[in-house]
């Protein structure tokens, strides 16, 4: 990356609905092909960070811009990972014609019968699914729908990947497996990915940089900066323990649980109690 460049480049940037400002003031500046965890409780701002990248959402105020120009619907720049798809045992379509429409979209008609299937079967190929490629996506397990969603963010080469949630519903193995699948595509193709979370632990090997948005507020850095009790404590402003062990897992103590823990994603929060912790490694 040229020096002063960079792929996204918040500047005072505040996010937020109606008359509520979710999170304001975030200045932060991602280089290419770095690897970014965003962190914080449910309901801190999230997956609004994401909505904003995807011109989906506007900023309250200030400016955010992406590889220099300002966020629009259909970036093709931007290869997404929504946290949940509809896919249910009756989706019959197979793998390889659904990560087919990640280069195609609803161009299908006349001339396209053979439009992007090469792609395809290469990008299923660089995900370590080339055997799902004629599977309907109904009889799929979490991990394999997983590399199936990102092979399908990836077939149009993007330069930017954004993955919501991509571990909720993975066990510890499968965390990990898939952590290190991103890796080695972020690294590879030297793509900037930007991956929302709830457990820092299986992501911490790997990271370049943490955006953790909590009160209304979003703090950046190296995991090292960011995940230390002096900077959460004065990003929540309320005192807060971050505990290592000896396997350089953290722990984040002093978050009131009743705030922070909610929904089917409780047990992955990387917030509250030690024994979130002992569940998640048993």
């Amino acid at each position: 990356m040229e020096d002063g460049a960079s792929v996204i480049k918040a500047d005072k940037l505040s996010a937020g609905y109606a008359d509520k400002t979710v999170w304001r003031d975030a200045e932060f500046t991602i280089g290419s092909g770095e690897f970014v965890a965003v962190l914080g409780p449910n309901g801190s701002g999230k997956t609004t960070l994401f909505r904003i990248l995807l011109g989906l959402s506007k900023p309250v105020s200030g400016d955010i811009k992406i590889l220099g120009q300002l966020p629009a619907r259909g970036n093709k720049h931007i290869g997404y990972v929504p946290q949940r798809h509809s896919v249910d045992s009756e989706t019959g379509i197979e793998v390889i014609e659904f990560v087919r429409l990640g280069l195609v979209g609803t161009r299908l008609g006349t001339g396209m019968a053979g439009y992007g299937l090469k792609e395809a079967a290469e990008v299923l190929h660089s995900v370590g699914a080339e055997a799902l490629a004629h599977k309907p996506l109904g009889v799929l397990s979490g991990g394999e729908l997983q590399r199936v969603f990102l092979a399908e963010a990836l077939i149009g080469e993007p330069e930017i990947l954004l993955l919501d949630e991509p571990l909720a519903n993975l066990d510890i193995r499968r965390e990990t497996e898939f952590v290190r699948l991103i890796n080695n595509v972020v690294r590879s193709r030297k793509i900037t990915a930007l991956l929302i979370a709830h457990n820092i632990n299986p992501l911490l090997p790997v990271l370049d940089r943490i955006i953790y948005v909590a009160n209304g507020r979003v703090a950046t850095g190296a995991p090292r900066e960011v995940l230390t009790s002096e900077s959460l404590t004065s990003l929540y402003d309320t005192p807060v323990e971050v505990l290592k062990d000896s396997r350089g897992r953290v722990a984040i103590i002093g978050i009131d649980e009743s705030e922070h823990h909610h929904g089917r994603y409780g047990h992955h929060e990387h917030h509250g109690h030690t024994h979130h912790h002992e569940h998640e490694h048993e």
